[in-house]
């Protein structure tokens, strides 16, 4: 990967609504270049996606906690069960398997603090080889959606 390679991930990362004229431009390519290298860059598994940035509280998900979880069996099946459940859970946007203790560590947002309680009876608490839940309160989001530093 070279400094081009890398102003064109910079791009896109910033804006992944660019045409690839915009993005030839902004890179000082012409458009068959800047498409051949956005092309690999994307069937290398550099650019895995583009999405949208949604604000949560616009769409009713302005309660947010951390969750994490500490699991009383670390075989591989157990893990497997309990990754496959927190992926079935739409409410979990971000799920990460730690080193040490806890285990994992979960971003949930819900509507309210009523929809997080209903949440973590009913699902979390219900995951496969749970042995601890422990939630921390999101007081505000400093900084969110940060695009790698390139």
């Amino acid at each position: 990967m070279d400094a081009l390679d890398r102003e064109i991930l910079a791009q896109v990362q910033a804006d992944g609504r660019l045409t690839l004229t915009e993005l030839a431009d902004r890179v000082g390519l012409s458009v068959s270049p800047a498409q051949r290298r956005l092309r690999a860059l994307e069937r290398d598994g550099v650019i895995t996606g583009y999405r949208a940035q949604l604000d949560p509280a616009s769409v009713g998900l302005g309660f947010e906690a951390l969750v994490f979880v500490t699991l009383n069996d670390s075989s591989a099946n157990t893990v497997a069960a309990f990754e496959q459940a927190v992926v079935d859970i739409p409410h979990v946007v971000q799920a990460q398997r730690l080193f040490g203790t806890p285990d994992y560590l979960l971003r949930v947002v819900a509507t309210d603090l009523t929809g997080y309680q209903r949440l973590y009876d009913s699902e979390l608490a219900t995951l496969p080889a749970v042995q601890r839940l422990t939630s921390t309160l999101v007081m505000k989001s400093v900084v969110e959606g940060r695009g790698l530093p390139l």
